[in-house]
């Protein structure tokens, strides 16, 4: 049995995975969100690792083991999070900065006007944008007193939410990180597949301060017994959606996943070959069968379950999300109605901030159940807008779409985006894929599975929803929904043109 480690935004979860790809025992806690000024987002890294140490001691217990009977650690964590500590005492010289954390828009403001962001495209993949790590990191360095000197003396150490975990559990013993948290930094050279030391000089941050860059499967290290309680391997990394993405098979060009959540991020593989884009997509490190660096592209869609929660909090006319798969199917059609939930504004392949939500082709025989129907559709028209992007951008057609996600249970919506893509959509038996993914990676390499295929053949049989829709009926399902984009464009003030 493997231990995933599967550390998100709100909560830790830990998972005891057996050879045959099902859960054997769970655990789960919240830790602490700290809002110290508007914008700003943190975690205590201390709690963080205390949640996590006591929730893998739980979920183990729930199946039945001590830790030290289990084969191995696999960790997923939310990507762009960052933490800065000191390597002496193993204590953070300030809170983690959450992805979500904006303190820094102001600075990827200037590195663009100034021309930095070409550079920054070309090297990693990604924009200039606070969501990374790096302008976060540079933040840290220069606003922590005697945190700048500190680092370049070699006393303090720096990474993502997988280093830090790797750094307590092995006692300190080991700093390292792999190549697709690497890729989130800004400070990652996709095709050198190190640290670039150009970025480096550009966001001031001292090469030694960073971690060792590792493929997502290996034997990197061993548990520390007085830190965590056993001696166990620690043998598999990635990033929450590059998890996803191996633990849903998707390890050959033209498979793509698709992860519905309160947003939803959609991923295609592209094989070893690293693809820009034209669309604003990011172009981010994957992980192929081996746990060996990929490439995929990626696109982020601000709002997607968020929209289901909205018709339940703030309309409140539902009680639970899953009425909607009801709703919708009590009507036979749309009858026009479309939500364009551009609640933060609209994100690839539209990019644009100032769009708002909208909600068009109303009559009076609209109702709750077209509203529902409308916040599904949405969600898999965002998520199609996206897949013509990325299928533009990279010259590969998809071959079937792999969801997961809470809201990818609901068969409504699955049969909707299949019939929409004229694709399969293949929803596995098991929808935490992140912390399978995590599994499947150590599992390869502690020898549990033989091949990313005996992985996969080992998890239970997915449900596949084939498309059976005509093509006049998909036209005119787009050709609704782009007016409807139009619309919301214009009340932002921008017209129609992309």
């Amino acid at each position: 049995m493997i231990l995933a480690i599967d550390q998100g935004t709100t909560g830790s979860t830990c998972l005891v995975i057996d050879e045959n790809g099902a859960v054997r025992g769970r655990a789960y806690r919240e830790f602490t969100q700290h809002f110290p000024r508007p914008g700003w987002v943190e975690h205590d890294a201390e709690e963080i690792w205390t949640v996590t140490r006591e929730m893998a001691a739980e979920a183990a217990r729930d199946a039945g083991r001590e830790l030290g009977q289990l084969a191995g650690v696999g960790i997923v964590n939310q990507r762009e999070t960052i933490v800065l500590w000191d390597r002496k005492t193993g204590k953070p010289v300030y809170h983690a900065l959450v992805w979500q954390d904006g303190r820094t828009a102001a600075t990827c403001r200037r590195m663009k006007e100034d021309g930095h962001e070409d550079l920054v495209r070309a090297r990693t993949g990604l924009l200039i944008d606070p969501y990374f790590s790096g302008t976060k990191l540079a933040w840290l360095l220069q606003n922590v007193d005697g945190a700048m000197d500190a680092a370049r003396r070699g006393r303090l150490a720096a990474g993502t939410i997988d280093s830090w975990l790797v750094w307590k559990l092995t006692g300190g013993r080991n700093h390292l990180t792999d190549h697709t948290n690497a890729s989130r930094t800004l400070l990652y050279n996709l095709d050198t597949r190190d640290w670039d030391p150009d970025l480096l000089d550009l966001f001031s941050i001292p090469s030694g301060v960073l971690p060792e860059v590792r493929r997502s499967s290996e034997v990197y290290a061993e548990t520390d017994y007085d830190a965590f309680g056993a001696r166990l391997p620690v043998a598999g990394i990635a990033g929450d959606q590059q998890a996803a993405l191996f633990g849903q098979g998707c390890w050959n060009p033209g498979l793509a996943k698709n992860t519905y959540g309160t947003g939803a991020f959609l991923l295609l593989h592209t094989g070893d070959e690293r693809m820009a884009s034209e669309s604003g997509l990011l172009t981010t490190a994957a992980c192929a069968e081996d746990g060996g660096p990929s490439y995929a592209l990626e696109a982020a869609i601000f709002i997607a379950g968020a929209a289901v929660q909205w018709l339940r909090d703030q309309l409140k006319i539902i009680d639970v999300a899953a009425e909607t798969d009801a709703l919708a199917r009590s009507l036979e059609s749309n009858d026009g109605v479309y939500l364009v939930p551009a609640f933060t504004g609209l994100g690839a392949p539209h990019w644009e901030p100032r769009a708002r939500g909208t909600l068009v082709g109303l009559t009076r025989g609209t109702g709750r159940a077209h509203l529902a129907r409308a916040a599904l559709e949405a969600m898999a028209y965002a998520t199609r807008d996206a897949a013509m992007a990325m299928e533009a951008d990279s010259g590969i057609t998809m071959e079937e779409l792999r969801v997961d996600g809470g809201a990818s249970e609901n068969d409504w919506l699955a049969q909707f985006q299949a019939d929409l893509l004229d694709l399969p959509v293949r929803r596995p038996a098991v929808v935490e894929t992140t912390a399978l993914g995590a599994a499947g990676l150590a599992g390869l390499a502690l020898g549990v599975w033989g091949s990313g295929e005996e992985f996969r053949g080992a998890v239970a049989e997915d449900t596949v929803f084939h498309p059976n829709s005509e093509s006049a009926d998909r036209d005119e399902w787009i050709a609704g929904w782009e007016r409807a984009l139009a619309a919301s464009k214009a009340w932002a003030g921008t017209g129609t043109e992309e």
